[in-house]
């Protein structure tokens, strides 16, 4: 096993300083808190969530936005006066906003009409101007996805100095948790957890953060997680209300042979976990964080001996206080939150999908 003191890539890579130039370079200066009550699991096993929610602007996004917006100026992609163009349901959009308001590019978010108002507000107060794709758009499966960024992809071709980094494909953007995240978790640690729990969304925390680690610390299990609905893991497709989680097709950047274990969570038991870590550990935190502690509790079940596991947090709660954390938005939804013995009996059936499932994926990437 090959200890963080033996690794020479880890050597100066993470400044000790808490003072910065600007915002984007603090960056990934976030704490990991033990889950301690949520679950009687958590008295055996050891969970941590890696609370990228503290990230200055709420997510771990910002980091890839950052990471982009400098290869793309680097490439002479991205040039003084230019503008940004993407395609975003919110937290990647806010993170090139707040790149581009600390670099003085314009930026424009394509959204659709299922946005929610908080992040609309979020991505206008940081300057961003919202370009919206309306509601027939949808596909068969009320997924917005392909239109905006058929939409993004129109805008940038037409705006002079437009640059479209296209997240959802974009080859670069695993390389920030590769050369950030991954490495903020070896330091962490002293070393490498058991496994790492991380939501699959457009796949560039996954795959940068499994490549680091399968190449240095191949024991580690990787856990990948998606919501119900969603088309990457071949489970059947449907409508779905989690927003950071599920695409309505498999990511270039998935690569389903770097998964240990895959789960597909659905919105009733991932909003209740939500709301369960609010009320017994103090956060309150995004939706997809309730999918990834669900599946990592589930993971659980599999061990007798205790486990450590690292879990990504991507976002806050706040962007969800109309949605998750709203009883009328709840029950118009027809969505019942969990609580006690009936969050746990939920949990304990929630098993994995067949990895033979997930990999066979790989052939229907658009």
């Amino acid at each position: 096993m090959l200890t963080y003191s033996q690794n020479p890539t880890l050597k100066n890579s993470l400044p000790s300083s808490l003072l910065f130039a600007n915002v984007t370079e603090a960056l990934g200066k976030v704490p990991i808190v033990r889950l301690n009550k949520i679950h009687p699991h958590c008295q055996h096993h050891h969970l941590y969530l890696k609370l990228e929610s503290c990230n200055p602007g709420g997510s771990i996004k910002e980091k890839n936005a950052a990471y982009l917006v400098q290869e793309a100026e680097k490439q002479g992609l991205l040039r003084p006066g230019g503008t940004i163009v993407e395609s975003s349901s919110g937290n990647f959009g806010i993170g090139l906003a707040i790149v581009g308001a600390t670099k003085g590019y314009r930026v424009m978010i394509v959204i659709d009409a299922k946005t929610p108002v908080t992040m609309r507000r979020m991505l206008t107060a940081y300057g961003a101007e919202l370009v919206e794709v309306p509601l027939n758009a949808a596909d068969a499966q009320g997924s917005m996805q392909v239109a905006r960024m058929t939409k993004a992809q129109e805008l940038a071709a037409n705006i002079l100095g437009a640059w479209y980094p296209c997240q959802h494909k974009n080859p670069v953007n695993t390389d920030a948790h590769e050369l950030w995240t991954a490495r903020e978790i070896v330091d962490a640690f002293g070393g490498a957890p058991d496994a790492i729990v991380i939501g699959v969304s457009t796949a560039g925390q996954l795959g940068g953060i499994s490549r680091y680690f399968k190449k240095y610390y191949p024991q580690t299990r990787i856990i990948g997680v998606d919501v119900a609905g969603s088309a990457i893991f071949g489970t059947p497709r449907h409508p779905y209300k989690m927003t950071g989680l599920g695409l309505s097709f498999v990511p270039p950047n998935f690569d389903p042979q770097v998964l240990d274990a895959a789960y597909s969570v659905n919105d009733a038991l991932a909003f209740s976990v939500c709301h369960a870590l609010a009320k017994y550990e103090g956060m309150l935190l995004g939706a997809s964080t309730g999918a990834i502690v669900a599946a990592a509790l589930a993971d659980t079940q599999r061990f007798s001996q205790p486990q450590t596991m690292l879990l990504l947090n991507p976002d806050r709660g706040d962007r969800y206080l109309e949605t998750v954390y709203n009883t009328d938005w709840l029950t118009a939804q027809n969505i019942h939150i969990l609580q006690s013995d009936d969050l746990v009996t939920a949990i304990s059936q929630l098993y994995s999908v067949p990895l033979d499932l997930v990999k066979s994926q790989v052939s229907f990437k658009s």
